[in-house]
């Protein structure tokens, strides 16, 4: 999988903040540099986020892979409506991308409303799934199921992901509208998160990427403020209606999709990963439908986006009172069913298997434990691993040494010179009596 996710080394401290908010553990210090074990890494974006020294960014496609193609197309995800400013219409924004050098634009919420419809007439399809059926649309929810949820993977939806549909049905109205051949289009998603930029290139859901490419909303937000306030008035009207652009926040998706009252919207990487573990335990057998967003709010809460996710939920509440219920219409503008359908069926990724050998993972796993119990549960992070459970996997699978935990240090020294002055080499809190304090020139 290409990861958006990446660290700058020459900012980055080592400071750990952003190993200890992985949902994942997929991050260790190392020689006082952060490293991701990518295996692990499902792109939520929450170290971009915590990360002090802004050393972690998610690469999004440079602007400049326009110019490989003969026509392109923008497909801009409802989260960036919300980025500005007194915006009284959509057409703006999408005028603004045509003005950027984009020759047409397609909306990520007819998508999204499109799918909604599907989801109404097409009830049979959720049907056939466990309860609860769990959203398919967050990339990195998706992936988190994959690969810490396996026995969840039956109860996700089948459908593809709206940026994924906008991007087929972009590419086939340009093809009939130009007369040019498929792979001299380019279409672009225009997200606000990191998941979303690997989505693009890997998808989990699709044999093969059905975009070209994908830029930042963080990106492209300067670009848009200068051509956007220079517009008299925009002349593109938006495509979708209400239920479209609902999908940018929590909660959206459920609304739209005509839900029962019987839904869960859970937003948060935390919370997405108790409502998991919850459901893995049959712990809510009431409920029906579950959407999940690993940011904060839905993804206005993005971390490539500009906004807070509160105040622009605000401003797409205020924006969407002008447009329609529904826009759009499944029938209409799809009818065939296979469109919607994903061609590849989600998988278990055994990213924490220990060893392919039963007997020998079951070795590790005890080899881990014992260790484990030795270690003083403290979380303390100065082995540069989020946990002692962590740190203990690490030792027995060649990551780190024993020797890497400061108070197995301590219980050498103790061993070899008394325990008077053993405890000098450890952090104040950790210490069991005071140091020496040295007094003040003040």
């Amino acid at each position: 999988m290409q990861h958006s996710v990446s660290i700058e080394y020459a900012r980055c401290r080592g400071c750990t903040t952003c190993m200890k908010n992985c949902p994942t553990q997929a991050i260790r210090v190392r020689r006082g540099k952060a490293t991701i074990l990518t295996e692990r890494c499902v792109d939520c974006g929450e170290c971009i986020r915590c990360c002090p020294h802004k050393a972690i960014k998610a690469r999004s496609d440079p602007f400049s892979c326009l110019e490989e193609f003969q026509y392109t197309v923008a497909l801009p995800d409802p989260a960036l409506y919300g980025q500005f400013q007194h915006l009284d219409e959509v057409g703006r924004v999408l005028d603004g991308l045509l003005e950027l050098g984009f020759h047409a634009v397609y909306e990520t919420a007819k998508g999204a409303e499109l799918l909604s419809d599907y989801a109404r007439k097409h009830p049979g399809d959720a049907a056939e799934k466990k309860l609860p059926v769990i959203s398919s649309a967050c990339p990195a929810a998706l992936r988190l199921i994959r690969i810490r949820f396996p026995q969840l993977l039956e109860h996700i939806t089948s459908t593809i992901t709206p940026m994924e549909l906008a991007a087929i049905l972009a590419r086939k109205k340009a093809v009939e509208e130009t007369g040019l051949l498929p792979e001299q289009i380019g279409v672009f998603a225009i997200v606000p998160c990191s998941a979303q930029v690997t989505a693009a290139h890997s998808p989990d859901d699709l044999q093969q990427p059905v975009l070209d490419g994908a830029f930042s909303i963080r990106d492209l937000y300067l670009r848009l403020l200068s051509p956007m306030q220079k517009l008299d008035a925009p002349h593109t009207p938006s495509s979708a209606g209400k239920a479209g652009v609902r999908w940018a926040f929590c909660g959206g998706e459920a609304s739209a999709r005509g839900s029962s009252e019987r839904f869960l919207a859970v937003d948060g990487m935390d919370s997405v990963i108790r409502i998991l573990a919850a459901i893995e335990d049959d712990r809510v057998p009431d409920v029906d439908f579950v959407e999940l967003c690993a940011c904060t709010q839905g993804c206005v809460g993005g971390c490539l986006t500009v906004e807070d996710p509160f105040v622009s939920t605000m401003r797409l509440r205020h924006l969407i009172r002008s447009l329609p219920d529904v826009a759009c219409s499944y029938d209409d503008q799809v009818g065939d069913p296979a469109i919607v359908q994903a061609d590849k069926e989600l998988e278990f990724a055994p990213v924490y298997l220990l060893d392919p050998d039963r007997t020998v993972a079951m070795e590790k796993m005890s080899a881990i434990h014992d260790l484990e119990r030795q270690l003083p549960g403290l979380l303390c992070g100065s082995c540069g691993a989020p946990s002692c459970h962590a740190f203990a996997e690490d030792v027995v699978m060649g990551r780190a040494q024993r020797e890497d935990c400061i108070f197995q240090v301590r219980a050498r020294m103790r061993a070899m010179t008394g325990p008077e002055d053993s405890d000098e080499y450890l952090p104040a809190p950790f210490r069991s009596k005071l140091g020496k304090v040295v007094p003040s020139d003040r």
